[in-house]
């Protein structure tokens, strides 16, 4: 939790930062020579870091929350005491706190402190900023749970010793705990790594490489319909396809400007000799962005205005070196697929064509049942002192970019917010934000204007009065990148997803192997109306077979037996829906070719 005033002297942080220290006060009680490290409050609660002469798991926390209450009822006093340095350092050494020691005589150094405080409750002494309760009895019995338990790096530094970290949640009242708990409980079910294994959707192989995701058949469907989608929403908004490599001559990027400041984001170069005569090499890298790529085909040709907007789409790879830390399924990876295109555009065409692409957005979310999103603007921050290291030093341009892009948000009619000091170095910046099912907050998709980079690599129209113009480039992303857009769906659906977007939209089962004929007559019919149908051909019961497929999400299950046989129809469980229901093949059929065109959510 960042510390500012108003947080800090809240009811709220204060409850936190007090129950750490209770915290701290129980473990020490059950594990006598505990080593304390740091215990601050953070967004949804509080944790502590230890050094344990035994280890402590989820088994103890019982014992570790009836401790933590009894503290709370005894009403203990929190007593703040100012010491200066000498009296500090002397009763550091007496806690016998080696870690709190050397943090202690660091901060006295390095902020030129003349004196350190002190919180006493009970027999629990701590350094500490404070501030806290006056008293435990303020502090809610119920209000706080132990969530888990981790390592953790003293200081953060890999290179010091792993301390243990306890974490617990921590509300103003109990309902508010209760909610939040729910919610966390939730996001577990929904978790995209987990419904991925479960689901069969995408694996992470250490032999292939950390943040390389393997897309297995289940997953790659959903990365082909999202793709059919968007590429049809292209073709209506008059997009053109291209198709560009995943590696170029790094120099590009030095051209654009992303180099030399994006370098620690890219893979190492490559260097490769052209030919034998060379006395020098040419440096090679992958890709981490697509736009240069689009810029050079763009400038393939002579340019008159009358082409303009060109729009130049592309599922495009790209690879980012992301720490082996920080990779996770498919929200951080190192390489990914994005929905990228490219607007090159007239000044007077930048606010019809930002508008025609918050529309698309607004398109794509409401397809699919998003509808808890909102826009960020993000612009230049002119009294920013370091402004001209950050940013394309042109404010007459950014005041002009800026003010078209946020004329195109108000019309569009969809909320957004204004951020000063988060702009792209060449252009402001669009951000979606979607607010998941869990209560998370997530950038979806980034979209940018671009009046820089066209002068850099010398991009030019022909104009109607026969003279070269720079055009302007509008970056946009609806989709994101593969991977993103597909772990924040499959946590939406809850991997449950809608019939036009299952891997799997149709498994028939039969009652027994007697009506195989007819069950594969309708599965026939179904993949030559290109339906994703399978048949359940295992030795399993009936009822382990719904059971098995029913755990699969599949949408839509067939029940063949001797009366479906004989009458030509079909009986139906739908995913969710506990009634069945029996329909003619044939009807059947038609409503679910109709529910797969319209890409319904029922």
């Amino acid at each position: 939790m960042k510390k500012n005033q108003t947080e800090t002297n809240s009811k709220l942080y204060k409850i936190r930062h007090s129950l750490a220290h209770i915290l701290a006060q129980a473990v020490m009680d059950i594990r006598p020579g505990a080593k304390l490290g740091f215990g601050p409050p953070i967004d949804d609660g509080f944790y502590y870091d230890f050094i344990l002469p035994e280890p402590i798991g989820s088994e103890d926390f019982k014992e570790i929350e009836k401790k933590m209450k009894h503290i709370i009822k005894q009403g203990q006093a929190f007593e703040r005491e100012e010491l200066n340095l000498d009296k500090a350092f002397s009763q550091i050494d007496g806690m016998g706190e080696p870690y709190k020691e050397e943090y202690a005589r660091e901060l006295a150094q390095k902020h030129g402190l003349k004196s350190l405080t002190f919180y006493k409750n009970g027999s629990f002494l701590d350094m500490c900023e404070g501030p806290h309760v006056e008293s435990t009895k303020e502090i809610p019995q119920n209000c706080f749970k132990l969530k888990s338990v981790a390592g953790a790096y003293w200081r953060g530094d890999s290179n010091n010793t792993m301390m243990t970290r306890i974490y617990a949640w921590a509300f103003e009242t109990k309902e508010e705990l209760v909610g939040h708990v729910r919610a966390y409980e939730e996001a577990i079910k929904r978790d995209h790594k987990k419904l991925g294994k479960e689901l069969q959707l995408f694996t992470i192989d250490e032999e292939i490489g950390k943040g390389l995701p393997l897309w297995l058949p289940n997953g790659t469907v959903l990365r082909d319909e999202i793709e059919k989608l968007m590429r049809e929403f292209e073709f209506e908004d008059e997009y053109k396809r291209v198709s560009t490599p995943t590696l170029t001559k790094a120099k590009m990027y030095y051209q654009t400007g992303h180099l030399p400041y994006y370098k620690d984001g890219m893979f190492p170069f490559m260097e490769i000799k052209e030919s034998e005569d060379s006395d020098t090499n040419e440096a090679y890298v992958l890709r981490p962005m697509n736009c240069p790529h689009h810029h050079r085909v763009f400038a393939s040709q002579k340019r008159s205005y009358r082409e303009l907007p060109v729009r130049l789409a592309e599922y495009g790879n790209v690879f980012r070196y992301e720490d082996s830390g920080s990779v996770s399924g498919l929200l951080r990876v190192r390489g990914m697929c994005m929905n990228d295109a490219h607007i090159y555009c007239t000044e007077d065409q930048i606010e019809e064509e930002f508008l025609k692409v918050m529309q698309m957005h607004e398109r794509l979310y409401k397809l699919l049942g998003l509808e808890n999103f909102h826009m960020r603007l993000s612009t230049w921050d002119s009294e920013d002192p370091k402004g001209k290291e950050k940013y394309v030093d042109d404010p007459k341009a950014w005041d002009k970019t800026q003010n078209m892009v946020r004329s195109a948000m108000q019309r569009s009619g969809l909320p957004f917010v204004e951020v000063a000091g988060e702009a792209a170095f060449y252009g402001p910046k669009i951000d979606f934000q979607m607010k998941t099912v869990t209560g998370r907050e997530e950038t979806i998709s980034t979209n940018q204007l671009d009046f820089a980079v066209p002068k850099r690599m010398g991009l030019t129209y022909v104009g109607a009065d026969n003279e070269e113009h720079m055009p302007y480039i509008i970056h946009r992303a609806p989709a994101g990148t593969h991977e993103r857009f597909t772990a924040f769906l499959i946590e939406h659906f809850g991997g449950a997803f809608p019939t036009w977007l299952a891997p799997v939209q149709v498994k028939i089962i039969c009652v027994s192997d007697a009506f195989i004929d007819y069950a594969k007559e309708i599965n026939s019919e179904l993949r030559r109306n290109f339906v994703r149908s399978e048949i359940d051909l295992s030795s399993d019961s009936l009822n382990k077979k719904i059971r098995t497929n029913t755990k699969s999400k599949i949408p839509n299950l067939l029940i063949i037996g001797e009366n479906e046989v004989n009458d030509q129809s079909v009986t139906i469980r739908r995913y969710g829906i506990k009634e069945q229901e029996t329909l003619n093949k044939s009807d059947f059929i038609n409503q679910l070719l109709k529910k797969i065109k319209s890409r319904s959510l029922n």
